[in-house]
């Protein structure tokens, strides 16, 4: 029985608007440029989300909270390539509307305290870190060149 699980906070400010943003994390094609090359993302409520995160394991996920331009929680599903688990593994990804652009938020739960899953959660949370940092960038810039002197160009204020 797992006594103890972990998880991680990623938070990144992007200076572009939440349905931008949104996009981004809920399509299959921009999720495989800023994520995984072999994304696939069915963004709908009990759709799935498959990615290599952490470039060593495929994950899939079923997407069991979906509100549009908010939030997208993901479950994910047990896999032969990771150790067993008694918990519930997942990812939310909340979005806010902030000043000059959107705060996208990513928390990670229920990573057994096990050292069987060490490796693992260190991996995915870094490799969440990596992935939302290439996300900002490409957002931002895909945001720049479509508004070239819009306020989405000038960043979020804090």
């Amino acid at each position: 029985m797992v006594k103890h699980t972990r998880g991680y906070a990623h938070r990144i400010d992007v200076a572009a608007d939440v349905p931008a943003v949104w996009t981004a994390v809920t399509t299959s094609r921009t999720v495989a440029l800023w994520c995984a090359p072999h994304a696939a993302v069915d963004a709908r409520p009990g759709g799935s989300f498959r990615a290599s995160i952490d470039r060593v394991t495929e994950t899939e996920a079923h997407i069991d909270m979906f509100v549009p331009h908010r939030r997208m929680r993901l479950i994910h599903l047990p896999s032969p390539a990771l150790p067993p688990a008694e918990t519930a593994v997942v990812d939310d990804f909340m979005l806010d509307q902030a000043p000059g652009g959107a705060i996208l938020r990513l928390l990670g739960s229920g990573y057994p305290v096990d050292e069987a899953w060490d490796p693992i959660y260190l991996r995915r949370r870094t490799s969440w870190e990596r992935a939302l940092a290439r996300l900002k960038v490409l957002v931002e810039r895909e945001s720049r060149a479509s508004h070239p002197t819009g306020r989405a160009a000038e960043g979020p204020r804090r």
